[in-house]
């Protein structure tokens, strides 16, 4: 049950965010006992942002929630994908993207808890 939830100053065309959305689908997978089948993805884009004292450049923040536990290992894997993908979809540099990992305890879904 994960959720993806990118945040960008940077201007993107509905293809651009679908391919964002498609490839944080396989990526996903990476992470192990995840897949697209319940993943949520969130793709907002034009946001104010600012990012060493920097805002003419294209900046991300990306949140992961997972249920459950994951390695660093993992999570170090994700991040490089994520990293590759806004790079090629956003014109992201790494160095201006962040990707922070929370791990969900409670999470519940069509009204119930898991």
């Amino acid at each position: 049950m994960p959720f993806i939830r990118v945040t960008t100053n940077a201007e993107l065309s509905e293809d651009s965010k679908e391919l964002i959305e498609n490839r944080l689908c396989d990526a996903i997978q990476i992470i192990p006992g995840k897949s697209d089948s319940y993943l949520m993805i969130c793709v907002e884009d034009m946001k104010e942002m600012m990012f060493h004292r920097n805002r003419d450049k294209n900046i991300a923040m990306v949140e992961v929630k997972l249920f459950g536990s994951c390695s660093k290992s993992a999570c170090g894997d994700l991040t490089e994908m994520i990293c590759e993908i806004l790079r090629d979809e956003a014109d992201v540099d790494p160095s201006y993207c962040y990707v922070k990992f929370e791990e969900v305890e409670k999470w519940g879904y069509n009204g119930f808890m898991f």
